[in-house]
């Protein structure tokens, strides 16, 4: 039978549930409190109904773990039991950034079984209408934003679901924002990608003012002609002639290489964590990969390696390289923020100096043009100037 014990203004209801493997008594408590509109008698029988009502689910097994535990609580154990078992860390680390910033301010008080669809639904209209503040300016969530957090949510409640916590997922009778679909990612023409190929075999000129003389005035300008380093004309051409991902191109080393085949293996990719990059297999099956690439390509990697190899020599003991294709100046793998600013660097050069313009596309932009590109051989049915070049 149930046990009551006043404690403060509320009740604490007690049931006995058998015992443990160690032969300890297994008790389950739940909490009731008074309503103030109601009399004395009147709350004496509601508390012995919900004593009653609550021994009933208890030994009938119906009572459920998520009467008692808050979001915030089950969040951190879903995160610790599940995502650190079953996602990536990159996953797993925009998961813990959404909960924190997010979704645990608004619904982490709730017990689990207390989150409603209601909850759900007026937490996505604040953040459609409210949003968050930066510089100062109020700025609302994005649709696809808004979606990400209702897939957090509802896949760690399927989770409790699973685990029995809660009888049923409330994000299943909620519907979030429809995402409207993304115009095609901006990309190269055939023409556009003869240019930027031609503008990384072109020298340019980068103007330099010495100091301020002792009299105020300045000194003479002074121009150096520069180079794009060969290692980044490797790594744009096999961005376009390979079709490959940022992460996949900063993964790889030479060993995924088969110069005899004209061939690139894609067997991993990397990311940056906050505990830095790193090194993982592809998301999917399918992105493992082998691609054959054109001789150009091929012989701009022999001239780069050999380069590599000669610069690896000059450092002696400072080379603390991996073998990976693309380094930092000591040979550790390139930092995969480092393939954006040369890009945008390579089009600002040359829209300086041209009056035909290139688009201000992103990196992944030259994986489409790579669709694009294959698609044009495979419609002309025949090699074009661009692949042999």
């Amino acid at each position: 039978m149930a046990s009551i014990r006043k404690r403060g203004k509320s009740y604490q209801v007690t049931v006995s549930n058998g015992r443990d493997i160690h032969d300890r008594q297994i008790l389950e408590t739940a909490t009731w409190t008074p309503d103030p509109d109601k009399t004395e008698k009147q709350n004496q029988r509601a508390l012995e109904r919900f004593a009653m009502d609550f021994e009933d689910r208890v030994k009938s097994g119906k009572y459920l773990k998520g009467e008692k535990m808050t979001y915030q609580e089950y969040s951190a154990l879903w995160l610790s039991e599940y995502a650190e078992k079953q996602m990536e860390r990159t996953s797993i680390e925009r998961c813990e950034s959404s909960l924190d910033n997010i979704i645990l301010p608004a619904i982490g008080h709730l017990k689990l079984t207390e989150i409603q669809p209601l909850h759900l639904t007026r937490l996505y209209g604040e953040l459609s209408e409210k949003g968050y503040i930066q510089n100062g300016k109020q700025k609302p969530y994005s649709a696809r934003t808004i979606k990400r957090i209702h897939q957090i949510i509802s896949s760690s409640l399927n989770t409790a679901v699973y685990w029995q916590l809660i009888e049923n997922n409330p994000c299943q009778r909620v519907k979030p924002p429809k995402v409207e679909k993304q115009a095609d990612v901006k990309h190269f023409t055939l023409e556009q990608t003869q240019s930027f190929l031609e503008q990384l075999d072109t020298p340019y000129t980068v103007a330099h003012w010495g100091r301020t003389k002792k009299d105020g005035s300045e000194s003479r300008k002074h121009y150096e002609e520069k180079e794009i380093p060969l290692q980044f004309k490797v790594l744009f051409h096999l961005a376009i002639f390979g079709g490959f991902r940022r992460g996949e191109l900063i993964a790889l080393t030479w060993d995924d290489v088969g110069f005899q085949d004209h061939t690139v293996t894609i067997n991993k990719a990397s990311a940056r964590t906050k505990d830095g990059i790193i090194t993982k297999v592809p998301k999917t099956f399918s992105s493992n990969r082998t691609v054959t690439l054109p001789d150009k390509t091929i012989n701009l990697m022999r001239k780069y390696r050999a380069e590599q190899q000669r610069y690896r020599l000059s450092l002696g003991t400072y080379w603390k390289g991996n073998d990976y294709l693309f380094i930092q100046d000591d040979g550790k793998q390139m930092d995969i923020s480092t393939p954006n600013k040369v890009f945008k660097k390579v089009i600002r050069i040359y829209n300086e100096t041209h009056e035909d313009k290139l688009p201000e596309i992103t990196l992944h932009g030259l994986r489409h043009t790579s669709a694009t590109l294959l698609a044009v051989l495979v419609n002309s049915k025949k090699s074009t100037p661009l692949r042999s070049a």
